[in-house]
């Protein structure tokens, strides 16, 4: 099974992607590389379906990128993929739609995956369903930082893997479910669009939200030879976390405070 690219997908994503040397702009163009080599794969089962938000939310997903990937980022926070009602619905990394609408103020049409689960129905910003992660991850930097500007003066939020990967039934499958030799195919084309997004934004430090990201990104750095750019971690917001569950906003801050960003986002 291959990611096909959604009908008129090439026209639509080449738009506002030019490459004028921006941060933004370099961004965009790394995705967009990446895109085109993971429509290239194929998955055996237990994948049945894969959406590339990248594609059909475009649109949404350039509006984040263009509003909020200015220069002087000194941090990235880096998730793995996309969860289906956060980044799966609006094209933003841990995109819970009330922050994504709300806070974040992201505006632009979604389209839908061309072979589309009847569970897991792509309804964009309409989306009614929230992402506890999502709502998790951005409602921690809304309190602190107030306004979305004071937060991205200084931080990106990426994933690493654009896809979400699905079985018969409608199941979310993460990368470590898939056969090792896919999974190995497409985290090798991950890793080198990691890299360069990450000389693309100039950041100090990639802080890994959970575990896997966190590890991905020191394999994949020091892989290519970035030795100047440090490689942390936060606990993911998952709610099938336990510790999370008993109060991911103190341990998340308490581990910022100790790499030095809490100071940097909490308004004065």
């Amino acid at each position: 099974m291959s990611e096909e690219q959604p009908e008129g997908g090439a026209e639509r994503a080449g738009s506002g992607s030019g490459a004028d040397g921006t941060p933004s702009s370099r961004f965009l163009q790394a995705e967009l590389e990446l895109n085109a080599h993971l429509r290239r794969l194929s998955f055996g089962q237990p994948v049945c379906y894969i959406y590339n938000p990248l594609e059909y939310a475009w649109d949404t997903h350039r509006c984040y990128v263009e509003k909020y990937c200015q220069p002087g980022k000194r941090f990235l926070f880096l998730g793995m993929n996309p969860g289906p009602f956060g980044m799966a619905q609006t094209g933003v990394p841990f995109g819970e739609v009330k922050s994504v609408v709300d806070w974040l103020k992201i505006t632009g049409d979604v389209g839908h995956p061309d072979n589309e689960h009847p569970k897991r129905r792509i309804t964009g910003l309409s989306c009614t369903q929230s992402e506890v992660s999502g709502a998790r991850f951005w409602g921690l930097f809304r309190k602190l930082c107030g306004e979305p500007e004071r937060f991205f003066q200084h931080c990106f939020v990426h994933n690493l893997c654009p896809l979400i990967f699905m079985n018969a039934n409608g199941k979310n499958l993460t990368p470590p479910e898939l056969k090792a030799a896919e999974r190995d195919a497409l985290l090798a084309l991950c890793d080198i669009a990691l890299c360069q997004v990450v000389e693309a934004l100039g950041v100090s430090m990639v802080i890994g939200v959970g575990k896997l990201a966190e590890q991905r990104a020191r394999r994949a750095l020091s892989a290519a030879g970035i030795s100047d750019v440090r490689v942390e971690g936060i606990l993911h917001p998952s709610p099938r976390s336990a510790q999370a569950n008993k109060g991911w906003e103190e341990v998340a801050k308490a581990k910022l405070e100790e790499l030095g960003v809490l100071s940097l986002l909490c308004e004065t």
